[in-house]
């Protein structure tokens, strides 16, 4: 029996990370998908009860949290993804909340301004790119921070990907970031969830197909 349950809609979003991160540490999930519109449109009942009215959910066998960032953090505390010691903790704090920001700037981006910024974007993308070069061109081992994976490198990777998709180039200036991920999906536990079928069909966007 599935020990995790991630609640969302049927999009990589916010909750492949916790995948990525679920499949490489050989942890079972199981996918509980909600329709996005009866969501928007006030039909489910666990938006009235959502701490804060949003998705994803996870459940840890009784336990329930809401937040992406702060399941990640609670994932990577319990599965031993939260670096060596305080300076190593807070520097993967601080590699996760900068992707954040780039999150953040792309879902703005790829939802609501697709057909009149791309090319804006696309001329910025190496800025926002260039501090994580920079971040990993300080780190031998080839994670974001120390020497094991950490949470931010599932989030990382996943960030990565959901640019690659649409612009496949966008990592030809970046030595550092091509080897990471190369790295990242090399992994045995992750790159058989990657070759799977439910990483491939699950979608960017609920109606653009890339």
């Amino acid at each position: 029996m599935a020990q995790y349950t991630i609640t969302y809609f049927n999009l990589r979003g916010r909750t492949e990370t916790m995948r990525f991160l679920l499949a490489d540490q050989g942890c079972e999930w199981k996918d509980d998908f909600l329709s996005i519109q009866d969501w928007y449109d006030g039909k489910v009942e666990l938006k009235k009860t959502a701490v804060f009215g949003q998705l994803p959910m996870l459940a840890d066998d009784d336990f329930i949290l809401f937040q992406s960032n702060a399941i990640l953090r609670y994932l990577g505390r319990k599965h031993d993804l939260y670096g060596k010691n305080p300076k190593e903790a807070a520097l993967i704090d601080m590699a996760n909340d900068g992707l954040e920001d780039l999150r953040q700037k792309f879902y703005k981006f790829f939802f609501y301004e697709w057909d009149t910024a791309k090319e804006k974007y696309m001329e910025d993308l190496p800025n926002q790119l260039r501090p994580f070069e920079r971040f990993l061109s300080q780190n031998s081992s080839g994670f974001l921070v120390g020497s094991t994976v950490s949470f931010a490198d599932y989030n990382l990777l996943d960030v990565l990907q959901s640019h690659l998709i649409w612009a496949p180039d966008c990592l030809n200036n970046f030595p550092h970031l091509k080897a990471f991920k190369e790295k990242m999906e090399s992994r045995p536990k992750l790159k058989a969830y990657l070759q799977s079928n439910d990483h491939k069909n699950r979608l960017l966007h609920p109606t653009r197909k890339l």
